[in-house]
């Protein structure tokens, strides 16, 4: 057996290692070809091993591809900012989602339409196939807010605080662009921030100032 042999991938890749350059070769075929051309042999020879390494992790290409959207999107995280105010948190968070993600949405947006006929699945079953467990970073920025006693989490309603995030997502599928900064504000500081200090005892609906730094 000649060393090239002994040396190729296939046998190089175990377990975790394996798993994320299968789903980094799906990524990749998702990006290039959108979901119609992508097949389960397509990604295994792109990731140089044998259609049946994928069939035992993934029974279709459905649950392959569901797989490298969320794979690609934790390795792709967005950091969690930490400004010492919900509403600069907020804002921080916005902008930086929307600016890292446009070409993820992009993707994604391109694929939803064939992912949703071929699996039968809603957007929003999609969407919690794709999140699972994993902990959003908003939760982080509202633990910390709580906290500090800036917002409530034990009264506002749960659609105030995916709010600024679902409208993220529309104009982001609307737009394919980030998200201006002037929009930003106005989801923040017109929508949000008085919906938190409506749910919060003792601030009395006050707004935040939008123009501070």
């Amino acid at each position: 057996m000649t060393e090239r042999t002994q040396q190729t991938p296939r046998q190089r890749r175990r377990g975790e290692e394996l798993e994320a350059a299968l789903l980094e070769a799906a990524w990749q075929d998702l990006v290039e070809g959108g979901f119609a051309k992508l097949t389960m042999e397509s990604v295994a020879a792109r990731a140089k091993t044998g259609v049946a390494v994928l069939y035992r992790r993934w029974p279709n290409k459905d649950d392959l591809v569901l797989a490298a959207i969320r794979h690609h999107s934790t390795v792709q995280a967005v950091e969690t900012p930490d400004t010492g105010s919900l509403r600069d948190d907020m804002v921080a968070l916005l902008t930086t989602a929307s600016r890292a993600r446009i070409s993820f949405a992009a993707i994604v947006g391109a694929a939803f339409s064939g992912l949703l006929a071929s699996t039968g699945l809603t957007p929003a079953e999609v969407r919690e196939k794709v999140m699972g467990d994993r902990p959003l970073r908003s939760h982080q920025v509202f633990a910390r807010a709580h906290e500090r006693g800036e917002i409530d989490l034990d009264r506002i309603p749960p659609a105030v605080l995916t709010m600024p995030f679902d409208l993220m997502r529309h104009d982001m599928l609307m737009t394919y662009k980030p998200i201006p900064p002037e929009r930003v504000l106005a989801i923040v500081d017109d929508l949000f921030m008085p919906l938190v200090a409506a749910n919060h005892p003792g601030q009395g609906g006050k707004r935040s100032d939008r123009h501070r730094p």
